[in-house]
């Protein structure tokens, strides 16, 4: 099996890759390096460094191909709603050119990154693939477009796909074969590690008064090992004739924030400044996955994500 990882340079992208690789697969990374990172990747796979927008390039690193992992859409919430073009041009346009690129060429099975982002503010929880979808950001809204896409490439154009809504990645391959910090990190762990190490002088937790154990925002976070596993499940899935699906990937338990500042604290053996400031618009304060489906259908479980763990490998990167 040979599999074009596009996005492959990335913080999840390279976590796929080392797992593609230890199963034995043939693995060529297509990436700009726009967030990618050299130290990221694996010299036992291609490299091939090219853009989505780039069709002619695009065209040429998915012939022959048995497969493509897409994990190459620009994700910073707040910088899609300033900026919904940049979103709408990679986001979409970018995944129609890897789709039409497979339809030109014949290549069937497509895993796609998507995200918990396509069902917006819950209305109940654990939030299963049911739920109905009403994005609240414009990086949500570019990611439900492209799972309203999918089906019609697989009834027109043969296409098998899997996509992946996951919920809040973290942590770092306990062996230490990913290299490179994530780029402008925007998410809590990483947060909270910036502030441990005095990249950032403090940090702010958003609102204290949810009703929550402890008045923080819960969230469902996944080790980013256990979203690697699901990537080579999917796409044996599929190489074995399933069904093309939505699937959420998420651990079914809740962590708040404080939860998190309080476990990295002694993870790490010292405080971390931080402070409660006012609720962020948008926030619900409880959201949860239920992943039975993924479990069913790939007979995926995470394994690496419980929270010390997370905390404990992502920490062991930052000490680095």
């Amino acid at each position: 099996m040979h599999i074009l990882v596009i996005g492959g340079a990335g913080y999840i992208g390279s976590h796929v890759v080392k797992e593609l690789l230890q199963q034995g697969v043939r693995v060529s990374v297509f990436d700009n390096m726009s967030t990618g990172q050299t130290d990221n990747l694996f010299p036992e796979a291609d490299f091939i460094q090219g853009d989505i927008l780039d069709v002619p390039a695009l065209e040429k690193a998915i012939q022959g191909i048995d497969g493509v992992v897409h994990l190459a859409a620009k994700k910073a919430v707040g910088e899609s709603m300033e900026n919904p073009e940049k979103y709408a041009v990679n986001n979409i346009t970018g995944t129609l050119n890897i789709l039409n690129a497979m339809a030109k060429y014949g290549v069937k099975n497509f895993v796609f990154s998507s995200s918990a982002a396509v069902y917006g503010m819950p209305d109940y929880v654990p939030v299963d693939e049911n739920h109905p979808t009403n994005p609240i950001n414009f990086y949500g809204f570019t990611k439900l477009e492209i799972e309203r896409f999918l089906p019609w490439y697989g009834q027109l154009k043969g296409i098998n796909w899997i996509a992946l809504r996951y919920f809040n990645a973290v942590g770092y391959d306990a062996d230490g074969a990913v290299k490179g910090l994530e780029k402008n990190p925007q998410n809590l762990l990483p947060i909270v590690m910036e502030t441990a190490v005095g990249i950032r002088s403090g940090m702010k937790i958003f609102g204290n008064d949810y009703d929550t154990t402890d008045g923080t925002c819960v969230r469902d976070y996944i080790h980013v090992s256990d979203l690697a596993s699901a990537h080579w499940l999917a796409l044996k899935y599929l190489a074995e004739g399933g069904h093309s699906q939505s699937l959420n990937l998420g651990t079914g338990k809740g962590i708040s924030v404080l939860q998190m500042v309080q476990m990295a604290e002694k993870v790490i053996g010292h405080s971390i400044n931080y402070e409660f400031t006012n609720r962020r618009a948008g926030d619900p304060g409880l959201l949860i996955a239920s992943s039975e489906t993924a479990n069913v259908v790939l007979g995926w479980t995470p394994v690496h994500s419980d929270l010390e763990n997370m905390i404990r490998t992502t920490w062991a990167m930052y000490q680095k």
